[in-house]
């Protein structure tokens, strides 16, 4: 069973509930004339009802019936959408001698019973006389309009839920896209178990008064699989409105569309409300859907000598995703539309030329010190430029990658502060791309992610592909097929030694491959934003990494609202660990994939398309734990006088010690992910020895089931003077191990083991490794101390569990104890 994740991670509690529609009944007032038999007519109906599927309730919410009436009689529709029965569809369909009308409707079981008797009813029983103008009015059969309007009743199949024109209807059982109209209540019970049927469902959602619309990729035999077991589908219908629809608009058009978004939008009131800050090209005011998101104050330069317009127009279109994500399904929908991030512009590249490459890191510093002026805020710097003047650096760090590294960790900067800093991965070059697959041009090792995304500190991201539409008769097709890398996004050529990178991956569209190379762009394979021209353009296409890291900017400064307490690297833990590969990813993988599986996943996708639900929220069976703490990690030896490792930090967590030995043997999944900003050490001799280019590093540990505490701090102690960390970690079930843990200055793995083990499995240690600090001569200095955050994820899937009662009565002692010995 999936539950709702609407808890805090014993944070703060967010009240907001789902807003339920039902579809309303469509009646009709014309009475059906009088079938010639009443009882063969009641026969033939009952006998239908007969044919229909069983429906145990166990196994299926209920089935889809095509319901038609008699030729030229009109449909009791009120009937049709109560006690049991959903209408879902209505059309009118032309037949020998007439016309017909043709409901789909979803039924029951106790709306199949009701409906049988109602067809009983009308066979065997009249209802009373009544009087009328003083004469008596014999009794007509009793549910007669409803009965006598209906000819036939069937079992639907998927064409009885198309929405779409019957042309578009797929017609092989291939895997194709579709788009899944749902009843908002029932959404996420489908989302979650869709992907059991091998339907694949997209992130995009539409929502309506009555509807919520998500595309999904399936072939036939996999939807109607999932239909027929999971219900809560409305309709069907063939994904139609793209960003080539808006943007193909004329201007007059374009400017109506816009004036009717705005309309329906609210920007945040919050006084403290998160910022985008664009290190781009600037960014246009003159949008109406910008201008209320960016003050006037808010628009910088890294040269002062540089205007503040976006000439060039990237800027603006990052703009507009990280205040609306992609504009296509906000336009085509009608409901309400909330901001609540706002925009700082930060001029980081001249109108015309380019910043010499030797000064780039200068430059973003000066970026970086222009909006800082404004004062302290909680600021998500978004950077979607890159270069590949330092191609090949094989992961090693850059002077700009240095310099980013030192921002985000506050040793650089005119104010020394951490910083949360994203970065796009790069661009491929489409004109590189020949036949054969398309992955194994990105693959290729000159196609590595461009600097300065292989800094540690920050969040990398690439692009992923669920923009797989053409248009009919369109002579080319989608180049990646849904759910996987967008040909755009660069990937890592190396798989050790540093960081895993991209860290994520979002959308950033397709491109479209036609019989001769190379793939191009094409519109409806692109996401829509603002346009810097307005009121001449109001829509224009972007795509690529600089649109997915435009999207996770949203999305970090969203998730860092919710919780706006934490530090920068707690909220980059916490959004990278939400993220998973999709099911095309892992398809990618072998059935009983071992550790060296997946590291072309790692370098494609890093942790895969981010959960926004799964990093907000906790459910009643899969918790979040969030600790920030701090840790001196090397000191001098009392002893030796040298330099040694100072400490580690033990923490006996808080555990569902109760819930987790009720689920016995059933599996449960431990998730944790360990965040802490590096110093960088960018000195010549440091390339390729990952352990002195950071000032630290950082490992944890968790202790075996049946491992007492005593046992598990000796393992550790050992374990704290060996740089790579204990060697036999292999045997503790982590699914992505040592090589791709110990990277970098994010570690994230998971294990899958029993939860009467997991019961056993409490106590935790964060522990250091070598870093550059570990030198005598900088500790007789003084002992420096480091932030570290860990996030720690319990999640029992699809068991029914009450993981996060448990906790929360043991948070709650435990701040009550801290709370009495600070007394």
């Amino acid at each position: 069973m999936t539950m709702a994740r609407d808890l805090p991670h014993f944070i703060l509690r967010h009240l907001g509930q789902p807003r339920p529609f039902q579809a309303k009944g469509r009646g009709g007032s014309k009475r059906p004339s009088d079938v010639p038999n009443r009882a063969a007519h009641a026969q033939a109906l009952l006998q239908a009802i007969d044919a229909l599927p069983d429906i145990p309730a166990a196994e299926l919410p209920g089935v889809y019936l095509e319901v038609r009436s008699r030729v030229d009689e009109r449909l009791k529709k009120d009937s049709l959408d109560a006690s049991g029965l959903m209408l879902l569809r209505i059309e009118d369909a032309p037949v020998p001698g007439g016309a017909e009308e043709r409901a789909t409707v979803f039924a029951t079981a106790k709306g199949i019973e009701k409906l049988r008797k109602k067809v009983e009813q009308f066979r065997t029983e009249d209802t009373p006389d009544r009087e009328k103008d003083g004469e008596i009015v014999p009794g007509r059969p009793k549910n007669a309009d409803l009965v006598q309007s209906v000819a036939a009743i069937t079992g639907a199949g998927l064409r009885a839920l198309w929405r779409s024109p019957p042309g578009k209807f797929p017609g092989a059982d291939v895997a194709t896209v579709w788009e899944v109209w749902l009843e908002p209540q029932m959404t996420e019970a489908f989302v979650a178990a869709a992907p059991n049927y091998g339907v694949t469902v997209g992130a995009d959602r539409l929502e309506f008064p009555e509807d919520t619309v998500v595309v999904v990729q399936a072939d036939r035999n996999q939807l109607a699989q999932a239909v027929r077991r999971l219900g809560g589908v409305r309709a069907l219908a063939a994904p139609t409105i793209t960003a080539d629809f808006f943007d193909g608009l004329p201007v007059a058009e374009q400017a109506q569309w816009v004036n009717e978004l705005a309309g329906r939008t609210t920007y945040t009131d919050n006084p403290d409300p998160g910022y985008v800050a664009l290190l781009d090209t600037g960014v246009s005011r003159a949008h109406p859907l910008i201008q209320p998101a960016l003050s006037v104050d808010d628009r910088h330069a890294a040269n002062p000598a540089w205007g503040l317009e976006d000439v060039k127009g990237h800027g603006t279109q990052m703009g507009g995703l990280a205040l609306f994500g992609d504009l296509t399904p906000k336009l085509h929908q009608a409901n309400p539309v909330s901001v609540v991030n706002r925009l700082e512009s930060v001029k980081l590249l001249p109108d015309a030329g380019m910043n010499p490459h030797h000064l780039l890191g200068t430059v973003t510093r000066q970026a970086i010190n222009a909006v800082e002026q404004v004062g302290p805020r909680r600021r998500t710097f978004t950077m979607t430029t890159t270069t590949g003047e330092d191609t090949p650096h094989d992961g090693a760090p850059t002077s700009w990658s240095t310099e980013v590294d030192q921002l985000a960790a506050g040793v650089s900067g005119e104010v020394k502060q951490q910083r949360l800093v994203l970065v796009s991965a790069g661009n491929t070059d489409n004109f590189t791309f020949g036949a054969g697959n398309y992955l194994d041009r990105c693959d290729h090792e000159d196609n590595e992610i461009e600097s300065p995304a292989q800094a540690w500190n920050v969040v990398s991201v690439g692009a992923f592909t669920e923009k797989t539409v053409l248009p009919n008769g369109e002579p080319a097709q989608a180049l990646a097929p849904f759910g996987d890398l967008s040909p755009a996004s660069r990937t890592a050529s190396w798989s050790s030694h540093w960081p895993n990178k991209p860290d994520v991956v979002l959308e950033g569209g397709n491109w479209a491959l036609s019989a001769m190379p190379p793939p191009m762009r094409h519109g409806w394979l692109s996401l829509l934003s603002t346009h810097h021209n307005y009121p001449v353009r109001s829509f224009t296409f972007t795509f690529d990494t600089s649109a997915a890291t435009a999207l996770a900017a949203k999305d970090v400064t969203e998730l860092w609202s919710d919780y706006p307490t934490l530090w920068p690297e707690t909220v980059r833990g916490l959004y990278v660990s939400s993220a998973r590969w999709t099911q095309q990813m892992r398809a990618h993988l072998p059935a009983q994939p071992n550790k060296g599986h997946y590291t072309p996943l790692f370098q494609r996708y890093g942790y895969g398309v981010p959960d926004m639900a799964r990093a907000r929220r906790s459910a009643s069976n899969a918790l979040t734990l969030i600790v920030e703490d701090t840790i001196t990690p090397y000191g001098i030896s009392e002893k030796t006088g040298g330099d040694v490792h100072n400490e580690m930090k033990l923490f006996a967590l808080p555990w569902p010690v109760e819930a987790l030995r009720a689920l016995g043997n059933g599996d449960v999944t431990l998730r944790v992910a360990l965040s802490s900003f590096i110093a960088p050490n960018p000195s010549e001799a440091s390339r390729g020895v990952r352990y002195r280019y950071a000032s630290h590093n950082l490992r944890f540990q968790l202790n075996r089931a049946g491992e007492n505490e005593a046992q598990f701090l000796a393992r550790i102690s050992k374990a704290a003077e060996q740089p790579d960390g204990p060697a036999n970690d292999e045997d503790d079930l982590w699914d992505y191990g040592s090589n791709r843990r110990h990277v970098g200055s994010l570690h994230i793995d998971q294990l899958t083991c029993k939860a009467s083990d997991l019961a056993r499995r409490n106590l935790l240690a964060v522990h250091p490794v070598t870093g550059w600090w570990k030198s005598k001569k900088l500790l007789d200095e003084g002992l420096p101390s480091v932030r570290y955050a860990l996030i720690v994820e319990i999640d029992a899937g699809e068991l029914e569990a009450e993981l996060y009662a448990e906790v929360q009565v043991a948070v709650e002692a435990l701040i009550a104890a801290q709370a009495a010995i600070a007394v």
